[in-house]
This record gives structure tokens, sequence and C-alpha cells, in this order.
């Protein structure tokens, strides 16, 4: 076997590491293997949020600077101990009506996409067979508008929210923006969920012209926050929480609690900055899953 080449055993499956050297964060210096321990450190409260749901990853094979590409189906050589679910392809770009989506509930396949370079991973707010049961409210903010921003459209965005009894939950994108998540029923379908999104953030623009805006135009955005409903769509994915991203620095979509939501609306560090990977874990290890709650369910939305 080459000398970058490691036979592991991970749970009982057995896997191939390759290039743990590899440097796939030039800028921070953060290799192959790096990525690979930090997944499997973060995997107990990674896991519970990928659980059931169609995985979409993004790749990395040269590093965030040397390319990357979009990854639904599962490749020619996934192992077959690999969860897949042939699902429908709304939207998909190849004129497929099917795709074997990779479903990673286990360390062992955490671990598999890992050594794949797969950096992000993104999936849709509904489980495998399912109605929606999270609603996510997507908060972009257009320049000089930036995270700070973000955070006082979040505690707006979360007050208008109460007042039909949802509950929020934020989250950093771990690039510029922030998503507030939502546990819901799971008994009505994305348009509906797209819907409520929609006339909320609508409200919230009318209500604050100078902050918000709910259509997705770029010219309408400098300066503002673009609440971005239309992530609940059924064809639309979201960063996973915990998932890196593709940055300077190994940056991860990290779980806040609403006091930091408030500092960062005040202007105070570090809840206007992007969290690493190292952070992260410390961070779990403090307070744990922030966003657990995600995992117990929700009301139904109020549709009128």
């Amino acid at each position: 076997m080459p000398a970058d080449r490691f036979k592991v055993d991970v749970e009982g499956r057995a896997l191939e590491l390759s290039n743990l050297d590899k440097v796939l964060y030039p800028k921070a210096g953060f290799t192959k293997g790096e990525v690979i321990d930090y997944y499997t450190r973060i995997a107990p409260v990674l896991l519970p949020h990928l659980e059931d749901r169609a995985l979409t990853r993004i790749r990395f094979p040269n590093g965030v600077d040397g390319g990357s590409f979009f990854e639904k189906n599962a490749p020619a050589a996934t192992p077959g101990w690999v969860r897949t679910e042939n699902l429908p392809a709304p939207g998909s770009s190849k004129g497929r009506e099917t795709i074997d989506y990779v479903v990673a509930d286990d360390l062992p396949t955490l671990v598999w996409l890992a050594n794949l370079a797969a950096l992000e991973l993104h999936t849709p707010q509904w489980k495998v067979g399912e109605h929606p049961d999270m609603m996510v409210v997507d908060l972009d903010p257009g320049a000089p508008a930036a995270l700070r921003q973000c955070c006082q459209v979040a505690l707006l965005m979360r007050d208008r929210l109460a007042e039909d009894g949802i509950d929020s939950y934020p989250k950093t994108s771990g690039k510029k923006g922030m998503q507030l998540c939502c546990p819901i029923a799971g008994t009505q379908d994305a348009d509906d969920v797209s819907a409520y999104a929609k006339r909320i953030a609508q409200e919230l623009e009318k209500a604050q012209p100078k902050q918000v805006v709910s259509k997705m135009a770029k010219n309408l955005r400098p300066g503002k926050v673009f609440i971005d409903w239309s992530q609940n769509n059924a064809a639309k994915t979201t960063v996973a929480p915990y998932s890196l991203r593709a940055q300077d620095v190994p940056s991860v979509s990290t779980p806040l609690t609403w006091d930091e939501v408030e500092a960062g609306a005040a202007g105070k560090r570090p809840s206007t900055k992007p969290y690493t990977a190292t952070e992260v874990l410390k961070r779990v290890e403090k307070q744990g899953d922030l966003l657990a709650p995600l995992l117990d369910g929700g009301p139904e939305l109020p549709l009128r």
C-alpha cells in the first residue's frame, strides 16, 4: 500500500484514508487529516442533524483555493455499507428523474466523506419521505451590511415568529450571513412552509424598509439584509450546523445563543466573527448542542 494511504477501522467499518498531510486550507495550513479529525470529534452533535436527510456535498479535492464541485449522487466507488436513498431530483440540471443520495447516519460515513474532501455538508429541511420538520430563515447581508446587521434582523425575526408560537434558533452560516432554524410539526408541505416564511419576510420588509429586503434582486440589497424565505423550497438545501465552510480559515456554521446574537447586534465581538473548527469543538465541549431542540419537533405554522 502507498505510504500516504492508511487502513483504519471506524466502528467496525474498514476505510482507507489518503493524503492526510494534504493542505486543504492553505492560508491556515489546515490539512485533510485535520478535517477528518474535526468531523470525527464533532460527530456526536452533527450526526443527529444529518440523520435521515438526503445529503448534498461540496467537495474540494485540491483545497479551498483549488476549485470545487457539488455532488448529490453517490459516487461510483461508494462502499456498500453507506446508506443511499433513490429520490426524485426536482430541478436537476442534468435531466435526471431520480438521484441516489448519500444519507450520513453514522460516523464511518462521515469519515468516508471527509476523506473525499467533502468539506461542506448541506441538507434539505425534510427527512426522507416526510414533510419539512424545520423552517429555515436565511439572512444574507448586502454590503456594507454585515453579520452585525444580520444579528439585528435576526432579533426582529425571532420576536415576530414568537408571536405565532414559533421558536427559532440562530447559527452563523460560516460565511457572511446567518440562519434561524425553527422546528415545526412536519405535517405541512414545503410550499406552505415557504409561503409562511415569505409572508413574515414581507411583513418585516414593510415594517423596516431601511434594514430588510424580501426580494432577491441584487440591486435592492446593498446595505440591507435579504431574508431568503425561498430556502424552504423542496429543492433547496441549507448548510448543516457544524459543517465546515470553504473560507480562508476552516470556519464552521456555528450555533449561537440569543445572548450572543444580541451582543452581535450591538457590534460586540466575538459574535460577529467566524468561528473556526477548533473554537467550535471547545464551544460544544462547554455548551453542548445549542440546536438540540430542533430534534424534538415543533408546532404547525399558522397559514392564512
